[in-house]
């Protein structure tokens, strides 16, 4: 299907405050929710609400992991910065606790700095569920301007020779000049708000460009994908696969994956590139025929003792959003009852219920196996996934609200 590039950045514009959005992948029919789950999810969400109620007045940087079961702060966000406001602006979605807004202001607000950050292509994770949502939620211009000076500060890391955004250090880092990594899927949808806000292309095209050379050489025939592609940032060339996150370069690092799935899915719905949705189905296809029957995903699924390795929740509610989101473009109900068990797996047997000093809402977490840090804890990308993951199921014109569930195309796969 053709798109004409004034209905992409016309789509990609997305809603005022209204979160009125031009094909909802939400209002896709794919089926209804069983009672039983719906009710699993309902106690998860409330169970949620009451732990954030306890623990974000006392909470005044960012979460980036919890220690003993208590977060740990970084005092500019580090690269999770956005996660925290977010998840208040999910609890406020569920709740209308007013509290939560306030707090979700406020605590994006402390973002403000990073606008202006080149040297890390963590901008989208920073800036999209932070103030692109507040601009959403509030229609305050000042969150829209603040996220497009980011979107500016970003397409600065782009390669053309290589056509890809580099990953890690600063623009004058040669180390990494040639670094890529799975996980910058994420991070194009603040690009393709900028272009909607703005009408320049400039920002999307160099999001499309860079999915383009994320989908030419990342993806194995299996599906599965490495963390890391190297190129020669003088000549474009690539290089080969690394890891720096997984077992291995020839590995598959669940969260990865999972962040390879949702940000896929989400271009598609931004371009309607049905090679970015096939793409996409590739990725959820192998992390489906990858999961564990408890449906937690171990940390790495081609590490040498899957699957009876140490888990990772994270990746299991950032696959649950990315397979809900995908069964929505697709219409294929199996995505969504997959996701509908990886979100009741990490319900039942994933919260920090039974612990009285916890103070994130899920355990079972896994940052970065290979350096042994963070091995199960708590970390704020999955307390913001899991919620984002529920309201998908019980409050999808919210979600849409908030993030823009709008798709350029209604077409089925």
């Amino acid at each position: 299907m053709t798109v004409s590039r004034r209905t992409v950045l016309a789509t990609a514009a997305g809603a005022v405050a209204t979160g009125a959005s031009s094909t909802p992948a939400a209002a896709v029919d794919v089926g209804t929710t069983p009672a039983p789950t719906l009710r699993k999810l309902r106690a998860a969400a409330d169970y949620a609400i009451e732990k954030l109620h306890a623990v974000a007045p006392s909470v005044t940087a960012f979460p980036v992991g919890t220690k003993f079961e208590k977060w740990v702060y970084s005092q500019n966000g580090d690269w999770v910065g956005g996660f925290w406001p977010g998840t208040l602006w999910m609890a406020w979605l569920y709740s209308k606790d007013e509290a939560f807004r306030t707090r979700a202001l406020a605590s994006a607000q402390k973002l403000a700095p990073r606008q202006y950050d080149t040297g890390t292509h963590d901008l989208g994770f920073l800036f999209y569920p932070s103030w692109v949502t507040a601009w959403r939620l509030t229609g305050d211009e000042a969150w829209r301007a603040g996220a497009l000076r980011a979107a500016d500060s970003l397409i600065q890391r782009y390669n053309p020779r290589g056509r890809f955004i580099r990953a890690w250090g600063t623009l004058n880092d040669e180390k990494n000049a040639g670094r890529v990594i799975i996980d910058t899927m994420m991070n194009l949808d603040l690009l393709a708000f900028a272009s909607g806000r703005t009408g320049d292309p400039k920002y999307l095209d160099i999001a499309v460009e860079h999915a383009k050379t994320t989908r030419r050489v990342f993806p194995r025939p299996d599906g599965s994908t490495p963390h890391v592609y190297d190129f020669d940032p003088d000549s474009g060339t690539p290089v080969g696969p690394n890891t720096v996150q997984g077992y291995s370069p020839t590995s598959c690092w669940s969260r990865g994956q999972a962040w390879g799935l949702y940000g896929f899915t989400t271009m598609y719905r931004r371009t309607g590139n049905r090679d970015f949705l096939a793409t996409a189905r590739e990725l959820a296809d192998f992390a489906v025929g990858a999961l564990t029957p408890d449906h937690v995903p171990v940390w790495d699924y081609r590490a040498p003792q899957q699957p009876h390795d140490i888990k990772d929740a994270s990746a299991g509610a950032i696959t649950a959003c990315g397979l809900l989101d995908l069964a929505a473009a697709t219409g294929r109900q199996v995505y969504r009852e997959v996701a509908l068990r990886l979100l009741t797996a990490l319900s039942e047997t994933c919260l920090t219920r039974n612990s009285a000093r916890a103070e994130a809402v899920v355990a079972r977490c896994t940052r970065h196996r290979p350096n042994e840090d963070g091995i199960e804890i708590s970390l704020p990308y999955a307390d913001y996934y899991l919620l984002e993951g529920i309201l998908r199921v019980l409050r999808p014109q919210d979600v849409d609200r908030a993030i823009d569930l709008s798709s350029v195309t209604a077409s089925r796969a």
